[in-house]
């Protein structure tokens, strides 16, 4: 595809001299084509997700009970709250996988799937192993009725047993990323998801089962989702690298992937610390207010996934240029990577602008909280605009693999979000904590922005 996207497109002079030279494969230059291979099958993967949400909570609520709706809610998102702490891997593996392929270390690019595997199996293992006092800390944190406690301990202790499969999806995703197939994590998103409704459907409403198939379904769309990833990485198993031991446990290499791993988890902890936080103080201003930020944060779920897609092109073209050493590349996919989401981001303003009141009222029915969210709605259609650069640098820095510069400024976007909040919540209440929000995304974004010469610099 990129090929056929540079013979339609106009190469710069640089980039045309780079070809004649064969410094520069064709398949190295970055087109609009390309871009939107890689995003576009993201963004649709992003959309299904939500379904799979809607399916659960619909499924177990025609039992009849709101003990089984509440338990499968809760069990979900404890579990994703455990998944999400590894969920590094997807960022680290994207990064040094696509710098492995963009210097033609096709050995490398086989030995890091397998440590990401094992990373991932590792992890679900640990997961598995210590489930008992994880769950009663969650319990301890998310406190519940007896009924409903009990029944998400059941989902809970079913679903916990795919643990190693959820968690090494990350690394298979990043790894398919990496390598620009993001058909087939659109293939394998739909069909964990198709299944897994399907056996909702099956067990729930057919057989049963109740709380315990919705649980039994999730576990089997994991596993099958596992081994579906592992055959479209088949080709890494072609390489003898991939169990070439010495290899896949060099330790300057595993020191770098685990360093660069351990970077993005303090980053990922402090972006979770801002919203976890957000939703702690607007509690404290009221149920009402806490219901109608509740809405409005989806509406930044809905930015995530519109620009999630051009993040990741960005992850796979810079990581394979960078690690080619094609400066030049890297700074052309960057620009196209970073205006089609800009593109997005306005068109994300203008719907939220003219529908947001329409998309408020679906999501929630109280008066009160339509009302007050509509207030807040100006919020949301700067949030686009504003957060693009972040999620952009987010992407250009992964796959330059320069974690180091996003935990560092993450830090700083962090401590300008609590000194702001500081500042305003107590004068401006539900204003005060918006405005500290943005704050954040745009400090983060000039912040990256002031470290991106010197992510150009150290590409060649």
């Amino acid at each position: 595809m990129a090929e056929a996207g540079a013979e339609t497109e106009p190469l710069t002079e640089a980039e045309v001299r780079a070809v004649k030279r064969g410094t520069l494969a064709a398949r190295d230059v970055v087109t609009h084509r390309r871009v939107l291979k890689i995003a576009l099958p993201i963004v649709i993967s992003n959309a299904t997700v939500p379904i799979l949400g809607a399916v659960d909570t619909g499924v177990v609520g025609q039992l009849g009970a709101a003990a089984p709706i509440g338990a499968v809610g809760l069990g979900a998102i404890i579990l994703s709250a455990l998944y999400w702490i590894f969920g590094f891997l997807r960022m680290g593996t994207v990064g040094l996988t696509a710098q492995a392929a963009g210097n033609g270390e096709e050995g490398e690019v086989a030995a890091l799937l397998t440590r990401g595997l094992l990373i991932g199996a590792g992890a679900g293992l640990v997961l598995m192993a210590l489930q008992w006092p994880l769950f009663w800390a969650s319990f301890q944190v998310a406190p519940a009725s007896a009924e409903v406690e009990g029944l998400a301990r059941q989902y809970m202790a079913i679903r916990i047993w795919s643990a190693p499969a959820a968690i090494s999806i990350y690394a298979i995703t990043g790894w398919l990323i990496a390598q620009e197939r993001s058909r087939a994590v659109l293939v394998l998103q739909i069909w964990m998801n198709g299944l897994n409704i399907l056996l909702d459907l099956w067990f729930v409403l057919g057989l049963g089962w109740g709380v315990e198939g919705v649980a039994i379904a999730t576990f089997l769309a994991e596993w099958s989702g596992a081994a579906l990833g592992l055959w479209f990485c088949r080709a890494a198993f072609a390489q003898p690298a991939w169990r070439d031991w010495v290899q896949v446990f060099d330790g300057p290499r595993w020191t770098r992937m685990m360093r660069v791993n351990t970077d993005i988890l303090i980053r990922s902890l402090l972006l979770q610390a801002i919203f976890v936080s957000f939703l702690f103080m607007g509690s404290g201003l009221g149920d009402v207010t806490l219901a109608a930020n509740q809405v409005l944060l989806q509406f930044l779920m809905i930015t995530s996934y519109g620009l999630d897609g051009f993040a990741f092109a960005a992850e796979a073209i810079i990581g394979r240029a960078y690690g080619a050493g094609q400066r030049e590349v890297l700074r052309r996919g960057a620009v196209l990577t970073s205006g089609w989401a800009l593109l997005v981001s306005l068109v994300l303003a203008v719907v939220f602008a003219a529908f947001g009141g329409a998309i408020i009222d679906l999501m929630a029915k109280a008066p009160q909280v339509q009302d007050l969210a509509r207030v807040y709605l100006p919020y949301m259609v700067a949030a686009p605009v504003l957060g693009c650069a972040a999620y952009m640098l987010d992407g250009i820095f992964i796959g330059a693999t320069r974690s180091r510069d996003m935990r560092n400024m993450m830090l700083v976007s962090f401590l300008f979000y609590v000194a702001v909040a500081l500042l305003l919540v107590p004068s401006m209440g539900n204003h005060g904590l918006w405005i500290s929000l943005l704050v954040s995304f745009v400090v983060r974004g000039i912040t990256l922005g002031l470290r991106y010469p010197a992510l150009e610099r150290a590409a060649g």
